[in-house]
């Protein structure tokens, strides 16, 4: 075994982690090639949540005893898998989910009125006085939150700043100051904006389906914060082309990075690549957490905030 323990870093994205990570452990990278000569070493996975889990990896890795989500969302790890191993999971709750909703609030301003719109329509010279666009007011639209744990909770809190009526649907009831829908259609259904806000797992892949959609119809716009499998794309895609659903604004894809061409013709659309979650703040939190877990499982002391 090395001095120090050996960690390694899954997604290439996080390899901003690795010189942090590095004054105290011995850092190897996956997309660098399968670390098979420190294979007895490695102790620790460094993960995104969203990324599906290499448990063939794992099962080759005979030191591993701790998976840590640089994130909050931990969706892409089997949490029964890894439990009936023994292996431990942190994530980072907490850290950034006002900046998520901060996101939703802007996609759903940059959506409804117009903003990323104008600010082509000014940059191509096709703005004359003829052309000014009329968008609607925020003020009374229904807004429906999919799922109110703390991002649906701080959208809604929000959305009333914003004037709006705001309801909510999930699978279990909970006390809350909104009403909860009977049924994810029923919310759809009685809602000009849906937001959705709420975790992924095996069991809500697709949650918004064709039928959903439909139910939101040709004057909605769908709003998605959370993650690209909660809804069937390619039902979205033909919906907005076809003007069966009003809009859509979208921050999570169901393959990242997304392929530009799939969505270079679809109209009344805003995209961002991921970066709701993606603030300062957030990702100083998130990183004091990991710091932190990693300190206290190698201490053999409480992990500060592991997956129940």
């Amino acid at each position: 075994m090395t001095q120090r323990p050996a960690v390694l870093i899954m997604q290439r994205h996080l390899a901003p982690l690795s010189p942090i990570l590095q004054s105290a452990y011995d850092v190897y990278r996956f997309w660098e090639g399968p670390p098979i000569e420190a294979a007895h070493d490695i102790r620790a996975l460094i993960v995104a949540g969203e990324a599906p889990l290499d448990k063939g990896l794992i099962e080759r890795l005979p030191a591993l005893d701790l998976i840590a989500c640089f994130t909050s969302g931990y969706d892409g790890i089997d949490i029964d898998w890894c439990r009936q191993r023994g292996l431990p999971v942190t994530h980072a709750p907490g850290v950034n989910h006002e900046d998520v909703a901060d996101h939703a609030l802007g996609l759903i301003l940059a959506a409804r009125r117009q903003i990323v719109a104008g600010d082509r329509q000014v940059r191509s010279g096709g703005w004359t006085a003829e052309t000014r666009s009329i968008t609607p007011s925020l003020g009374g639209q229904k807004l429906g939150v999919v799922g109110l744990g703390a991002i649906g909770a701080a959208v809604a809190r929000r959305a009333e700043t914003f004037r709006m009526d705001v309801s909510w649907w999930g699978p279990r009831p909970k006390a809350a100051e909104w009403p909860r829908a009977d049924s994810l259609s029923a919310l759809a259904e009685a809602s000009d904006i849906l937001v959705v806000a709420c975790k992924a797992d095996e069991t809500n892949r697709g949650l918004i389906s064709r039928e959903v959609l439909q139910a939101l119809g040709p004057d909605g716009l769908l709003v998605n914060v959370a993650r690209g499998q909660l809804i069937d794309e390619d039902a979205l895609i033909d919906m907005l082309k076809s003007g069966a659903l009003g809009q859509a604004a979208l921050d999570v894809f169901m393959e990242e990075p997304t392929e530009p061409s799939r969505w270079a013709d679809v109209p009344n659309l805003v995209l961002t690549p991921h970066t709701a979650g993606a603030t300062t703040a957030g990702v100083q939190g998130m990183l004091m957490l990991l710091m932190q877990n990693l300190q206290a499982h190698f201490a053999d002391q409480p992990l500060k905030t592991p997956v129940e």
